[in-house]
């Protein structure tokens, strides 16, 4: 892999992701980027003897920004500021968040507009390649004035102080530190404002978000072409032609994925070219208007997300000719917003799932006997599968509502409207975790129902994804347990292994994915979901 240049190339989610997961991106700090943080920093230490008011470098912060601390306390002003503001809580965040998250403040800081000197960058770069890992909370962060809580106890671990995880263990961030022959460092003025302001929690946690929902977006694609099959239907909505004079690029870019997945020799296909069927029902025949909208909505907020994690988004900030500017970089609106619409679009690859799985075990709608079953009766075979799905889709429908409609004034209506950007992120991968346990039951059920075609198989492209479900979760002839089995299966989607497996036909040329390569088709790439 090449070597990235902090504070120089351009990060994308897909980058964040695979250091996060695999520590295997090699970086730097190139003699440009040096000369700039210089640069910026000589500006903040000119300053540090005027009598004027600097946000954050002599002043109190949020509220208090109008007590000015004199310049023997200013290092004691940053300790304080990241011990108060350390005081998250909830869950743990994982530790492939919390290095991509490292990764991605280092970065940043290293665009040269923050002002923290060469030690800070030298002490992250330290800790990205020893794997010091602070223990982060995922609640508490409002999404503006960046993501204070979860942030400051970043900045926590970085001093020494509070707890970090060591070859899988909490420990005292000083012990984990002196395993790893790490000093705590020492911020000097701003640099602990800069530590825990910025929108790089919530960026860390889209970017997460999305390449989740990446994999379950052409995971639902390759499964509805297995469902397809399962109850005989027809290719007829899926015609270039159809797609061609609606113009909208998402559904454009579904119909000829699947529609490629048959182009091949097909024993199913063959049985029923000749039938009377006039139309499939809206789950299969729509979906790729429906799927492609969520493609859409996909792209877009890839567009957001990488290019906020390029940006510098911590207050204040410092530009060429000395200038030092308070301004509000820090809101995570345009976050919010994606995840949101996100969250909803993926909701939706869920809930036409459940659709395509009731017309699976539904015998009025397919050629197969009740719930995908022999002996229906004395069986009920996939008639409670079904009805988990309906239960997640439901539960998927609350978590719809958008995070980013509501906001609650804090610091003393200092900061009177915030984005609760971090939210919407938590909800979008939960609502990621329900799709792939859905995907997880209508790809079981696709498969039940390929086997009571039997004789006839599924075509060359989408055998191999038979095999594989099948090499975990055997033909169901009659009633048992099925939670390991979805288990397995889902974790099964999650690991991208259903896009690398129809890979021949090349995906990358159906969406265009400029990081397909190293996101979805290299081994062990992709974490459970579950795993947050």
């Amino acid at each position: 892999m090449e070597t990235f240049s902090l504070g120089l190339d351009k990060l994308s989610y897909e980058t964040l992701v695979s250091f996060g997961r695999n520590k295997d991106l090699k970086f730097k700090v190139s003699p440009d980027t040096e000369k700039k943080i210089k640069n910026s920093r000589k500006i903040i230490d000119k300053i540090l003897g005027d009598e004027k008011s600097y946000y954050g470098i002599n002043t109190g912060f949020g509220f208090l920004s109008n007590v000015k601390i004199s310049s023997d306390k200013l290092v004691e002003l940053q300790l304080n500021l990241i011990r108060s503001h350390a005081c998250g809580v909830g869950d743990l965040v994982s530790e492939e968040i919390v290095r991509s998250l490292v990764f991605l403040r280092t970065h940043n800081f290293a665009l040269g507009h923050s002002g923290v000197s060469r030690e800070l960058i030298s002490f992250m770069k330290e800790c990205l390649e020893k794997d010091f890992t602070p223990l982060l909370y995922e609640q508490g962060s409002v999404g503006a004035s960046g993501d204070l809580a979860p942030l400051a106890h970043l900045a926590l671990g970085f001093i020494g102080e509070g707890k970090a995880t060591y070859s899988g263990k909490i420990l005292k961030a000083s012990s984990a530190m002196s395993r790893l022959k790490l000093t705590p460092y020492s911020p000097k003025a701003k640099e602990g404002l800069s530590l825990i302001n910025g929108t790089s929690f919530m960026a860390a946690l889209a970017s997460f978000a999305l390449s989740e929902a990446r994999i379950l977006q052409i995971s639902a694609d390759i499964i509805t072409a297995l469902s397809l099959s399962a109850i005989k239907g027809s290719l007829s909505p899926f015609q270039k032609e159809v797609h061609e004079v609606r113009k909208q690029e998402g559904q454009r870019k579904v119909a000829h994925f699947i529609s490629s997945l048959f182009d091949t020799k097909d024993e199913i296909l063959e049985s029923h070219k000749n039938c009377d069927r006039v139309q499939d029902p809206y789950s299969f025949r729509c979906a790729p208007q429906v799927h492609g909208a969520t493609v859409d909505v996909i792209e877009f907020a890839e567009t957001i997300v990488n290019r906020e994690l390029s940006s510098v988004t911590d207050n204040p900030l410092v530009f060429s000719g000395g200038k030092i500017i308070s301004g509000g970089n820090f809101h995570g609106q345009p976050l919010a917003y994606s995840m949101d619409f996100l969250a909803i679009a993926v909701s939706e690859l869920g809930s036409i799932s459940e659709r395509r799985i009731d017309k699976m075990i539904n015998p009025t709608m397919s050629p197969h006997p009740p719930f995908l079953i022999e002996g229906s009766g004395l069986n009920s075979g996939y008639m409670i599968p079904q009805v988990v799905a309906a239960s997640l889709v439901s539960e998927n429908k609350i978590l719809s509502h958008p995070a980013s409609v509501d906001s609650i004034p804090t610091s003393c209506d200092k900061e009177d409207h915030v984005s609760m950007g971090p939210i919407a992120c938590h909800k979008a991968r939960k609502i990621n975790r329900n799709v792939a346990n859905i995907l997880a039951i209508e790809l079981l059920a696709a498969c039940q129902g390929i086997d009571l075609l039997k004789p006839l198989k599924p075509n060359k492209y989408l055998e191999p994804i038979y095999d594989k479900v099948r090499s975990i979760s055997p033909y169901m002839k009659k009633d048992r347990s099925l939670s390991d089995d979805i288990k397995a299966v889902s974790e099964l989607i999650q690991s991208g292994e259903l896009i690398r497996l129809v890979n021949p036909i090349g995906i990358s040329q159906h969406y265009d994915l400029p990081g397909i390569q190293k996101l979805f088709l290299r081994k062990n790439f992709v974490g459970k979901l579950n795993s947050h």
